[in-house]
């Protein structure tokens, strides 16, 4: 959830201060960008995993502090609802088998999680959004302990002046408010980082956004929320309207939303942060003593504390990261937009599927960017979310095809190139892409398995929530298993 921020209130003056000094991190943040030596020589990639935790029955158990206790682990953190908690894993680089030290890590760092919370009543479950979810757990009670949270919720509530309205349109139809950003917290991903230089930046961010409807499309695992069936992938549309700071008079307006695709292919990270500062205001206008044009000037590396704060609570589905590592500035594209689950296998199916393609894509010519509008890249990435494995996108001198026969056909030989440019081991290269290729082939992804169980228990006239507590439980048995989600009955 980003920088951590004290509970307190703001004034006027507080927020004409922050904006000051935001601005003056973004004119340092130019001048680094041109004289700076930013750290690209060996790029590091990273990984996050978003978690929910439930009780014996799949119901969500409320106890992230007392999982966190029992974990004891520093990898795990607490976030925004009481039901979740992340594990962070330690960056690698991928030519000295990063995904393989992934895959083991977080295989080896889950089950001994899952050993010690259960004790507590607590067991972890990888799914974008938690089916069995109620209406009931949508209030402020449910936000972490952490005084960020309550800040952060407080702050967008008072900047939207009413309570948030969650209107999802899928197979179903969900209409309901909230008084925190607790159906935020429902939205459980797995977050990917790849660090660039500043000169590729753009590239890396360009064509993050140009597939980021097949990453969907192949890695949807969010069909269910408050016992509807919305979109394959409802973490979109509920996360960009959880954290919607506009009325409705100011969307008319045409007023930017936190949660955000983008308007344009970019031609520098600096565009990013740039229109940050200048689209939106600050929701934590927290301020700390250094001048970061003293500290650049001395010589020295400044964090840009408040850019780095204000960056934080914008949701760019493909964020820019500015971040500090041993003295020395760095870049990241943090790719956001993905479900977390099924199981390890299917997460590291995806991540190698990204980190592939995105590294072929950013270093061919013409770019890919060039032959598609971002209008178009947009409107694949909304289609991909309501249809899951299902979508049609547009693409490149193919107009409108299916996404699982690009996949095959295209992207994951482009996806191998680019893990072969990495260093990536050939054997392992094949194993995780190949997870991605059954998938497309026999059309099945997480959000099409829970569907299709579902459809089973209810036709045996079970009702909806005891139907959705049943999938959900041989979903988290199936999950133990690592077995990737395609082979599952």
């Amino acid at each position: 959830m980003g920088e951590e921020v004290d509970a307190q209130e703001f004034t006027r003056a507080d927020r004409t201060r922050h904006r000051e000094k935001v601005r003056r991190c973004l004119d340092v943040f130019a001048r680094m960008l041109a004289d700076s030596a930013f750290d690209t020589d060996d790029p590091m990639t990273g990984l996050e995993v978003e978690l929910n935790l439930v009780d014996e029955r799949g119901d969500p158990a409320l106890k992230n502090a007392e999982a966190l206790e029992a974990i004891a682990d520093p990898d795990f953190q607490t976030e925004l609802g009481l039901f979740n908690i992340e594990v962070n894993g330690a960056p690698a680089k991928l030519r000295e088998r990063g995904l393989e030290r992934f895959e083991d890590d977080l295989r080896r760092s889950l089950n001994d999680a899952e050993e010690k919370s259960a004790q507590v009543g607590a067991h972890l479950v990888m799914i974008g959004v938690l089916p069995t979810l109620a209406e009931g757990h949508m209030s402020v009670a449910s936000l972490s302990g952490n005084p960020r949270y309550k800040l952060l919720s407080e702050q967008i509530l008072a900047a939207r002046g009413e309570d948030i309205s969650i209107e999802v349109d899928g197979v179903e139809r969900l209409s309901t408010s909230a008084d925190s950003i607790v159906p935020e917290a429902a939205c459980t991903s797995m977050q990917l980082h790849v660090q660039t230089s500043p000169d590729q930046f753009a590239d890396y961010w360009n064509a993050s956004q140009a597939i980021a409807s097949v990453q969907l499309a192949v890695g949807a695992n969010s069909p269910y929320l408050l016992g509807k069936q919305l979109w394959r992938e409802t973490r979109i549309p509920l996360f960009e309207q959880a954290t919607d700071t506009r009325s409705e008079e100011l969307k008319v307006q045409g007023v930017r939303p936190r949660v955000w695709f983008g308007e344009r292919w970019i031609t520098s990270v600096f565009d990013l942060f740039e229109e940050n500062v200048r689209y939106f205001p600050a929701l934590l206008p927290v301020s700390d003593e250094e001048d970061p044009l003293e500290v650049l000037e001395a010589g020295g590396t400044p964090n840009l504390s408040e850019l780095r704060l204000h960056n934080g609570t914008i949701y760019r589905w493909n964020r820019p990261i500015y971040d500090v590592a041993g003295g020395v500035p760095h870049l990241r594209v943090e790719n956001r937009l993905l479900a977390a689950g099924p199981t390890v296998v299917d997460m590291m199916a995806n991540a190698a599927f990204y980190f592939g393609l995105v590294r072929t894509l950013a270093e061919s010519q013409p770019p890919l960017w060039s032959q598609m509008s971002f209008s178009a890249a947009e409107e694949n990435f909304h289609a991909a979310a309501r249809y899951g494995i299902d979508t049609h996108v547009y693409w490149p001198g193919l107009g409108q095809v299916r996404a699982t026969e690009l996949v095959v056909r295209r992207l994951l030989p482009m996806a191998r190139e680019g893990l072969d440019a990495w260093g990536v081991e050939p054997e392992t290269s094949e194993r995780l892409l190949d997870v991605i290729r059954q998938r497309c082939l026999l059309g099945t992804n997480g959000a099409e398995w829970f569907v299709r169980r579902m459809a089973a228990h209810e036709a045996a006239d079970l009702e909806r929530f005891d139907a959705l507590r049943a999938t959900l439980l041989e979903y988290r048995e199936n999950m133990h298993t690592n077995e990737p989600v395609h082979t599952w009955a």
